[in-house]
């Protein structure tokens, strides 16, 4: 059983930075996904970043491209979120999630087997 525990969210202003940091119970192996998603109220879980573990490829939503950067550290069992150039629309609950790989890393919340409680993550 995996566990997953996010760390990181606050308060920021437009424009602003902040890095979330996901920390998870085991090693993973080399043909997983890790990813963040964000979910406000009003609107549906979105995808924002995965990253394959067998490689590292990354995957982002449109709205991440260019502002947030995924990485994982599976020497430390940490997956993370550098989220730059903050928007008040990325204000969200921001959850991490990891899963099994098949064959590409989707940004789709049914892809998941193990998920985190969330890091509120608010921008003004």
């Amino acid at each position: 059983h995996v566990q997953l525990v996010e760390s990181g969210g606050g308060s920021v202003q437009s424009g602003g930075s902040l890095t979330l940091s996901c920390a998870i119970s085991v090693k993973l192996e080399t043909d997983n996904c890790v990813g963040w998603f964000r979910h406000s109220p009003g609107k549906e879980r979105e995808g924002v970043a995965s990253i394959y573990t067998g490689d590292g490829t990354t995957y982002y939503s449109d709205s991440a491209k260019g502002r947030f950067t995924i990485s994982h550290d599976n020497e430390k069992n940490t997956l993370f979120l550098q989220m730059n150039n903050l928007k008040p629309e990325d204000t969200a609950m921001y959850s991490c999630a990891a899963g099994h790989w098949g064959g590409t890393c989707m940004l789709e919340d049914w892809s998941y087997n193990w998920w985190g409680q969330g890091t509120q993550v608010t921008v003004s």
